[in-house]
């Protein structure tokens, strides 16, 4: 894949960029290692200071860097100014917690003196340059709740993006070195993805993390074991979102479809798949299909659209075969299921909601990445946890009921890394993010997610006396 700029919402190729070469990325990769043993040494109130400035311009150029975003892969612009300025808030989040998430922890007295120490601690420390593996969809968020927590904790970062978000890759490097931090602590490596396992397996290199498609993690994490080296994968999802009969109708439909179709509906965490218990299927059914179908497809630079193109064509085309292959398998099509008449141009695909899903297509196991809706009818709360877990993915999932059993039952046996009860799946700096099953392994955010590129180390003391005479060093 070229490593370029193609607009998705005309097919057109902005801006293309040389790979590195060989003798530049050695460079870059040592580069980041002899930052390391600075950056490690900083205290928090650097650290936090440094990573305040990168926020306040980032602040300050949400709007050019919004349409960069938008530009390069076709997101509404109005989500991309939002997807900037989460970023900002984690930033100050990070530089405001971070010594505290780190601090030193004391275990009980009793346990420190059963081990025959006088004092005893456990202090989390950096690893050393960490690479990210990073996806297009959302450029910006994804990369900062890496580099934000890792950056705090002592570590340098190696950014290895997305090959169709050149400018953004470029923009986060530019941020940080703007913003004041030394050289090397954060570089994004033009490279392509064949690069990637000879950067992993490089012995300055210490530890990874990707957000990306399961061929891929598949890929790292294989290498990492090899190597053995610490990794944080996050990858696909495919959330259930269940509606049972105590449910608010009205407020779970809304709810569904800005769920399926943010970010153009490509987004690991958003819900795919709708489980809906019979005795208020055709309630919720009608209310998700008028409001998907009210959704406005079009320029994602307008102010007025809804959503815009897919990031590529590939992505669509491999949309439309899931599709059309529940098409032919029996389902039936509620709204979309095809292209925008009139759009030539651009990768764009209707809304599109498919009932009956059955386990034979392909759509009740492969992850839909695109407005797609796949609607389940079930006939009780055993049933609802049966199909909800019925995927390969365990990313996130949705639960909407004013039942405090149904509530108890879906935490206790949903497989998933989190459980939304009465509102959409949404990522928070304060809260650990990631999955299980084949949606990876590793917690981003959160105190969770600053130590999992840390070394815990246990510091003992043990009782000292005086060692003098000639038997001393023995």
């Amino acid at each position: 894949m070229a490593i370029a700029t193609v607009n998705p919402a005309t097919g057109e190729t902005l801006k293309t960029f040389d790979a590195l070469g060989d003798a530049e990325l050695d460079e870059k990769i040592d580069r980041a290692r002899a930052a390391f043993r600075k950056h490690r040494l900083t205290g928090f109130d650097r650290r936090a200071e440094l990573l305040g400035r990168a926020a306040d311009l980032l602040e300050a150029e949400q709007e050019d860097v919004a349409r960069t975003m938008t530009t390069e892969m076709g997101k509404t612009l109005a989500a991309a100014r939002a997807e900037a300025a989460k970023c900002v808030k984690a930033m100050r989040w990070y530089a405001h917690n971070a010594e505290e998430l780190l601090a030193d922890e004391h275990p009980d007295p009793a346990d420190v003196e059963d081990s025959g120490a006088v004092r005893a601690y456990v202090r989390y420390r950096p690893l050393g340059v960490v690479l990210a593996i990073m996806p297009w969809n959302f450029p910006l968020w994804q990369v900062v709740r890496f580099a934000a927590p890792a950056l705090m904790a002592g570590n340098t970062g190696l950014l290895k993006h997305s090959s169709n978000v050149p400018q953004t890759a470029l923009y986060l490097e530019d941020l940080f070195r703007r913003a004041g931090y030394p050289e090397g602590c954060f570089q994004t490596l033009l490279v392509g993805s064949g690069a990637v396992e000879g950067i992993l397996r490089d012995h300055r290199v210490a530890a990874a993390t990707l957000t990306g498609s399961e061929p891929a993690g598949r890929s790292v994490a294989s290498i990492a074991g090899d190597t053995v080296k610490k990794t944080v994968l996050e990858l696909g999802g495919s959330d259930p979102f269940i509606v049972m009969p105590s449910a608010d109708i009205a407020r779970a439909a809304a709810t569904a479809v800005t769920a399926r179709a943010q970010n153009n509906g490509q987004s690991c965490i958003a819900a795919k798949r709708f489980i809906v218990h019979t005795d208020v299927y055709d309630d919720f059914a009608a209310r998700f299909t008028e409001g998907m179908t009210a959704l406005t497809v079009g320029d994602p630079m307008a102010e007025g659209t809804d959503v815009g193109p897919l990031a590529s064509e590939r992505g669509r085309s491999d949309l439309e075969e899931l599709v059309e292959d529940a098409r032919t398998r029996g389902a039936a099509v509620l709204c979309g299921g095809r292209r925008p008449e009139g759009r030539p141009a651009g990768w764009f695909y209707e809304p599109t909601i498919l009932a009956g899903v059955t386990p034979q297509m392909r759509i009740h196991q492969e992850e839909a990445f695109g407005p797609v809706a796949a609607l389940y009818r079930v006939s009780g709360l055993d049933q609802a946890v049966e199909v909800a877990n019925d995927t390969p993915f365990g990313l996130s999932s949705n639960v909407w009921s004013r039942n405090e059993l149904d509530h108890q039952r879906f935490v206790r046996d949903l497989e998933a890394g989190g459980v939304y009860i009465n509102g959409m799946t949404a990522s928070h700096p304060g809260m650990p993010f990631g999955g299980t099953k084949r949606s990876g392994y590793g917690r981003e955010l959160s105190g969770h997610g600053i130590r999992e590129f840390c070394n815990v180390t246990t510091v003992w003391y043990g009782h000292s006396r005086a060692e003098t005479g000639p038997d001393a060093r023995e």
